[in-house]
């Protein structure tokens, strides 16, 4: 899957975000539709809302990465490829759970990508109503046509009726769903912006 997100790219983005997706590979990103720990983290000092997992459990932990993989976002968010692309700086922070950062960026970003960034932030930390005002925002998006069966209200829906604890093939087709959204979205803003 790397390899797909990587062939979408130009070279110099690829190069600067294939530490990322080589330490959290695009089947292991986003595997939840809502990350609660979002919203605590907004409360609660970042450590005391964060666990401490074994390396090999790095995608999984709740409420975002470990260190090491938010070590390979700051030093791709930092490079000249990516550092003046805030729809770029936006889409890698959403890649690796890290909502409350994804938001700083796509508020400053006044255009349809940044709402449509801001929308999937805020379906992902389960503000659905907030979601859904900023797709409406969003408008249409010549995103929106190269992802098959998509329609961002009915994700946000569907991701609200969804469990994260449900397992089901419901479940997986909205994971996919998203994570296209996301390799869609974000090979748009590479090329465009480059």
């Amino acid at each position: 899957m790397a390899d797909d997100v990587m062939m979408d790219l130009p070279a110099e983005v690829a190069q600067a975000v294939a530490p990322v997706l080589d330490a959290l590979p695009m089947t292991q990103a986003m595997g939840r539709l809502v990350v609660p720990e979002a919203a605590a983290r907004q409360v609660l000092p970042e450590a005391a809302a964060r666990q401490v997992l074994p390396e090999d459990e790095a995608w999984q932990v709740a409420g975002g990465v470990t260190s090491p993989i938010i070590e390979c976002v700051e030093a791709a968010v930092a490079d000249g490829a990516i550092v003046s692309r805030p729809a770029l700086v936006s889409g890698l922070w959403l890649y690796v759970d890290e909502l409350d950062r994804s938001h700083v960026v796509s508020q400053g970003i006044d255009d349809a990508t940044g709402s449509f960034w801001h929308g999937i932030m805020h379906r992902r930390e389960g503000d659905f109503s907030n979601s859904h005002y900023w797709f409406r925002k969003v408008g249409t998006h010549p995103v929106m046509v190269d992802i098959d069966g998509y329609d961002p209200h009915q994700l946000i829906d569907d991701v609200e009726a969804a469990s994260d604890d449900d397992h089901g093939r419901d479940f997986d087709q909205l994971v996919a769903l998203q994570r296209r959204e996301w390799q869609t979205l974000f090979a748009w803003c590479a090329q465009v912006e480059s």
